[in-house]
């Protein structure tokens, strides 16, 4: 998608043919559980299945030209990669232009290998930034949890603890900090949801660059460049590449 590109509700003229938009998102969907470059922007397009407009027309014909240049693009799974849950969660404050709520997004790794991901916008409006990113962050941990169950249940032995990894300062403090005061009474039910974790030792928290956090590639739209930057780190590969 173009970067800066926030659809919205009535941002255009109605689309000639909903039930044709409709039909070719709800196909798109299905892409979203292989592939992972297309998480976002099929997020954003499916929100507008009631009326779409001329400007969500044209935004998913976008992504049917990247879909058709990018025909063997898909996930790589190493041989070799080790049994270790490393998560990344990110969050974009308020960007829904009719709500104002936020997209959050996490991708799991197992290893090296992509295995869970998602991109989805939150069910309530965040006052700030770091009040979003925990709320990500939140998400993540959950998911988290679930996936060493899973593991657990399969009996495959797993290194522990998880690491997880977010770029927002504030959150991670929020995080490691015992003392509640009035910034975090309203959302007090997510500090002790990822608290508890954290003491059982279920994951532990890593600061990381905004420039490496690979879930920012399922939270906005990005240039070519960085883009094809986080795709390469999230094990997205084109078999169809010279490389």
């Amino acid at each position: 998608m173009v970067k800066n590109l926030h659809l919205a509700k009535c941002d255009s003229d109605c689309f000639s043919d909903p039930a044709l938009y409709r039909k070719i998102v709800g196909r798109l969907l299905y892409l979203t559980n292989t592939r992972s470059d297309l998480s976002f922007a099929i997020q954003q397009l499916s929100q507008f299945m009631a009326a779409p407009t001329v400007n969500h027309y044209k935004a998913m014909t976008r992504v049917l030209r990247y879909i058709k240049g990018t025909p063997g693009q898909g996930l790589f799974y190493s041989t070799t990669s080790s049994i270790h849950i490393k998560g990344f969660s990110d969050s974009d404050w308020a960007t829904c232009p009719d709500t104002r709520r936020s997209v959050s997004g996490f991708c799991m790794f197992l290893g090296d290998s992509l295995i869970s991901w998602k991109s989805k916008k939150q069910t309530t409006v965040s006052r700030s930034s770091y009040e979003s990113e925990y709320r990500a962050l939140a998400i993540a941990s959950c998911e988290v949890q679930w996936l060493t169950y899973l593991l657990a249940d399969f009996q495959v032995a797993f290194k522990q603890p998880a690491l997880l990894y977010c770029d927002n300062n504030s959150a991670r403090y929020i995080a490691a900090n015992a003392v509640f005061h009035e910034r975090t009474k309203h959302i007090e039910i997510d500090c002790h949801v990822i608290r508890e974790r954290l003491q059982n030792k279920l994951f532990v928290l890593l600061p990381i660059s905004t420039h490496d956090q690979v879930a920012d590639l399922l939270t906005k739209p990005l240039e070519p460049i960085p883009f094809g930057h986080l795709l390469g780190k999230l094990g997205v590969l084109n078999v169809y590449s010279p490389a």
